[in-house]
C-alpha cells in the first residue's frame, strides 16, 4: 500500500527488503473488522439528511450533497456524538498547539467523556505513550477522560523489541539513528539496538526526530535538517547505483509538520519523503498507516465503524482513518489554519489568535481546492471504499 506525502509516493510498508517481502501480520494485536448496517452503505449514511446545523459544504450557504463530494460542515462534537462509541483524538493541531490548549478544546473533552464516548489519543508523537496523559493534564485536560493512549513512537518500540514476525527478526540490530536534539532525544534504551555513525553499516536507518544523530557511544550530535535529508538521500542513491537494496527507513513519527505555537515544525515524516523518492523504502509506523488505528481498536474492543477520528491532517489522520476504514473529523485550525480559516463578519480578530472558534469559519473554496489536490494522496490508500475526503468538518474541536 502506498500514500502520497506532499506529492511523493511512500510505502507503508518496503516493498522489499534484502531477506524477504514484508507482509505485516499484525500479532500484536488482533483487530476487528468493519460490520456496517446491510441496510445503508457508507455513501447513503453520507448523504442522508441531518438534522441541526451540520449540512454538506458549499460556497454559497446553501447545502448540496454534491459540494466538495460528502463532507458535512459541523460547529460542534455534540451533533454527531450519537453516532459513535469511541473519539480517537489528535493531539497537535486539535487539543493543542503544543504549548497552549485551544479554546474550547478543554470543554469539549469534558462534555464528550460525561457523554458516554470513550476517548484515546491516538499521535504521531515518536515518544512513547507514558507521560503523555502528564503532558495534557498540565495544560487542563482531566486524565479521567481519556482511556489510553497510542503513540507511533509506543508502537515503534514494541515492534523493535517484541520483533513479531519474520521480517521484524530479520530486521538486524544495527541503525543509524536520527534523534531530536532541542526537543529532547529518544531513547533507545531496552530495545537492544547497536547505533552506527555510519549509513553504510547499518542495517536499517531509524528516525525519532529531525535535529541530530544519535552517536555509538551515547548522545547526539546535532545536524541541520537539509544535512539529514542529503545523508539519507545520498544512502538511498549509493544503493541504487550499486544495484542492491536501501536499508529500510523506520519511521517513528510519519508527521511531515506539526504546529508548534504558531509555528510549523519539520517532523521526520518530510526525511521519509525524501527517502523515498531517492528509492528507499520506508516504513510509517503512525498514520496513515493503518496499523495505528488498529492498535486503538484492539484497545477499545470495536470495529471501525464505532470510531470516529479527529485529526487536524488530511495526509496523516484523514487518510489513515479511510485506510482503516474509520470515519472522520478534519479540524481546519491545525496546520491549514492559516489556508482555510476566515474571520467571521465583523469578528475583528487575526485568524491565528486565540479567540473562540464561533468568530473564525472555514473558507470552503480554499478547502475543495486542498483536496482537490490531495485526492490522488488520499484514493490511493482508501481506494476499496471509494471515499476521497473525510466524513465531517469543523474549525476547531468545541462541543
Amino acid at each position: 500500500m502506498q500514500v502520497n506525502v506532499h506529492g511523493l509516493s511512500l510505502s507503508l510498508w518496503p516493498w522489499t527488503s534484502r531477506k524477504q517481502n514484508y507482509h505485516p501480520t499484525l500479532p500484536l494485536y488482533t483487530f476487528c473488522p468493519a460490520h456496517r448496517s446491510k441496510q445503508e452503505t457508507l455513501d447513503t449514511r453520507r448523504r442522508r439528511a441531518f438534522s441541526g446545523t451540520h449540512q454538506p459544504l458549499t460556497t454559497n450557504g446553501t447545502p448540496s450533497a454534491d459540494a466538495c463530494d460528502t463532507m458535512i460542515q459541523i460547529t460542534g462534537l455534540s451533533e454527531v456524538s450519537g453516532r459513535y462509541k469511541a473519539l480517537l483524538l489528535d493531539q497537535f493541531g486539535v487539543l493543542h498547539d503544543g504549548r497552549r490548549p485551544y479554546p474550547g478544546a478543554v470543554e469539549a473533552v469534558e462534555a464528550a467523556a460525561d457523554s458516554g464516548l470513550r476517548l484515546i489519543i491516538i499521535s504521531n508523537s515518536s515518544r512513547r505513550s507514558g507521560g503523555t496523559l502528564d503532558k495534557l493534564a498540565a495544560m487542563g485536560f482531566e486524565r479521567r477522560c481519556f482511556e489510553g493512549v497510542v503513540t507511533s513512537g509506543e508502537l515503534t518500540h514494541r515492534y523493535l523489541t517484541l520483533r513479531p514476525d519474520d521480517w521484524w527478526s530479520g530486521l538486524g540490530s544495527r541503525c543509524l539513528h536520527i534523534n531530536w536534539s532541542r526537543r529532547g532525544p529518544a531513547s533507545l534504551e531496552d530495545t537492544g539496538l547497536q547505533v552506527v555513525a555510519d549509513p553504510r553499516d547499518a542495517d536499517f536507518f531509524l528516525a525519532h526526530g529531525t535535529e541530530a544523530l544519535s552517536l555509538p557511544g551515547g548522545g547526539v550530535e546535532e545536524r541541520p535538517l537539509e544535512e539529514l535529508k542529503a545523508l539519507l538521500r545520498g544512502a538511498a542513491e549509493e544503493a541504487v547505483r550499486a544495484r542492491t537494496a536501501p536499508p529500510p527507513l523506520v519511521v517513528a513519527n510519519p508527521d511531515v509538520v506539526t504546529v508548534d505555537g504558531d509555528d510549523l515544525v519539520a517532523m521526520p515524516g518530510s526525511l521519509a519523503a525524501v527517502y523515498s523518492q531517492a528509492g528507499g523504502p520506508v516504513v510509517l509506523m503512525g498514520k496513515p498507516s493503518p496499523l495505528i488505528y488498529m492498535a486503538c481498536g484492539e484497545m477499545l474492543g470495536l470495529a471501525p465503524s464505532e470510531m470516529l477520528a479527529v485529526g487536524d491532517s488530511l495526509e496523516h489522520d484523514v487518510a489513515g482513518a479511510l485506510a482503516a476504514g474509520v470515519d472522520s473529523l478534519f479540524i481546519a485550525g491545525g496546520i491549514h489554519a492559516r489556508e482555510l480559516l476566515v474571520e467571521r463578519e465583523g469578528s475583528g480578530e487575526s485568524v491565528r489568535g486565540q479567540q473562540h472558534s464561533a468568530q473564525k469559519r472555514v473558507d470552503v473554496e480554499a478547502l475543495q481546492r486542498l483536496v482537490k489536490n490531495l485526492r490522488p494522496a488520499v484514493s490511493r490508500v482508501g481506494a476499496a471504499r471509494d471515499v476521497k475526503v473525510p466524513t465531517y468538518v469543523a474549525p476547531h474541536l468545541v462541543w
